[in-house]
């Protein structure tokens, strides 16, 4: 902190990332992969003023591909007490010697990840969000467009934005490609596996060891085809386009301009919800794994589980009102439970003619909020508002009744969701 306000001759960084920075230490599980990327963008957006780094000496250098594979064979796990044990203090245990000692992170830690923002801004800007609750934060396409033509900034993104957006349509498997980012833990590791896999020409069995072969298996199952894969090299080139021109800078700012609600969810979440949550968590094989806020989600959000004690949750970070990203976190968690009780209580034909899907998505609203009716009724009132605002729905006056028509269940779904809560809080 010292070298980055300038001491001892450094150059420092301007108040906007000293400030970022200060509150993003505070959090229980800070993101320190921040100012290597804020290195990077300034580079781009600011060449006469870089973070830290003089211009001298270049752009920061990143991992060679070499270290891809020993990278690897650290778990998700091993990856977070690395980073924990990097930023933990020498403490006194009762000897006469000052030992490292590594706390415990917490089972469910707040986080906020660039790399999973900056891929999410992509497909948000290619995709058409019609859903009746939108995947990405309402007005944020429009918004970026708006950003980028006051600054006549052009990226290879809105170069090759129609011939992306046309294999989107042709490839379904491409469109849960969203889902990819929340295997890795930076953008620079996701990067090196693409480049691996493309030259593998998406062959697993290629893999130089097994944790690479597992990371090939992922991107296979999105890109099985060749023109996926090629679809994969323009995308991926376009976001690192897009990353140093835009989004790094755009990112940090409104990173900035919510971290006191960023605080305030980790704050909440860490001093109580998090417990009350914890059983139906355990019950239903998500012991732990990241919260993580993005600026680009709405209120659908994304989640991958690896195994019970590796998954991701990533939700809406809130503009002001922090509750927002509990609401999110309990839609996203009951996500199992309703794909269950849907598939349970559906005919084929049904299946075929995409009622289930539809059910599935109404259900995952009603099952938050018979979540949180259990776990934190306090919150019931505020879930229904929100995510009736989702839906472009008002949301004053009779909400419960509006909600119930707004995500219609037939009443076998919703007794068999119901049920199956009762089952998972009661611990059977």
């Amino acid at each position: 902190m010292q070298l980055l306000s300038g001491e001892r001759g450094s150059q420092g960084a301007d108040e906007v990332q000293l400030d970022v920075l200060r509150r993003e230490l505070n959090l229980s599980a800070p993101d320190t992969g921040w100012p290597r990327d804020m290195v990077d963008a300034q580079a781009s957006l600011n060449p006469v003023k870089k973070f830290g780094v003089s211009r001298a000496a270049g752009p920061h250098p990143r991992p060679g591909v070499s270290n891809v594979s020993r990278r690897f064979r650290l778990s998700g796990a091993h990856i977070a007490l690395a980073v924990l044990a990097a930023c933990s203090p020498a403490v006194y245990t009762g000897g006469g010697t000052a030992t490292p000692t590594v706390n415990r992170p917490p089972s469910w830690p707040v986080v906020t990840r660039s790399h999973v923002d900056l891929w999410l801004h992509g497909y948000a800007m290619l995709l058409r969000d019609t859903a009746t609750v939108p995947v990405f934060r309402r007005g944020y396409r429009e918004r970026v467009r708006t950003l980028k033509a006051q600054r006549n900034l052009t990226t290879l993104l809105d170069a090759n934005r129609e011939r992306l957006q046309a294999r989107l349509v042709l490839s379904p498997n491409l469109v849960n490609g969203q889902f990819l980012p929340m295997y890795f833990a930076s953008w620079d590791q996701m990067q090196q596996v693409i480049k691996l896999f493309l030259q593998a020409n998406g062959n697993p069995q290629a893999a130089t060891d097994r944790t690479l072969a597992q990371y090939f298996a992922v991107l296979a199952q999105s890109c099985p085809a060749a023109a996926d894969r090629e679809w994969l090299r323009i995308y991926t080139e376009s976001m690192e386009d897009e990353r140093r021109k835009f989004f790094q800078e755009f990112w940090t700012l409104e990173h900035a301009a919510r971290l006191a609600q960023v605080r305030a969810v980790d704050s909440l979440w860490q001093g109580g919800l998090r417990l009350r949550m914890q059983r139906f968590m355990n019950n239903t094989q998500q012991e732990a794994g990241d919260f993580v806020l993005a600026i680009t989600l709405g209120g659908e959000g994304r989640t991958v589980n690896f195994a019970s004690r590796q998954n991701a949750i990533a939700t809406t970070m809130p503009d002001s009102e922090p509750n927002d990203a509990f609401y999110v976190l309990a839609h996203e968690a009951v996500s199992s439970l309703v794909v269950s009780a849907v598939n349970d209580n559906t005919t084929p034909s049904e299946q075929r003619a995409g009622l289930a899907a539809q059910f599935i998505t109404a259900g995952a609203v009603r099952g938050g909020a018979m979540l949180l009716q259990r776990v934190a009724p306090e919150l019931v009132a505020g879930y229904i508002r929100y995510y009736l605002m989702q839906a472009g729905q008002p949301h004053t006056g009779d909400v419960t009744a509006r909600f119930e028509t707004v995500f219609a269940l037939p009443d076998l779904v919703r007794q068999a969701l119901s049920r199956q809560l009762e089952v998972v809080l009661g611990g059977l």
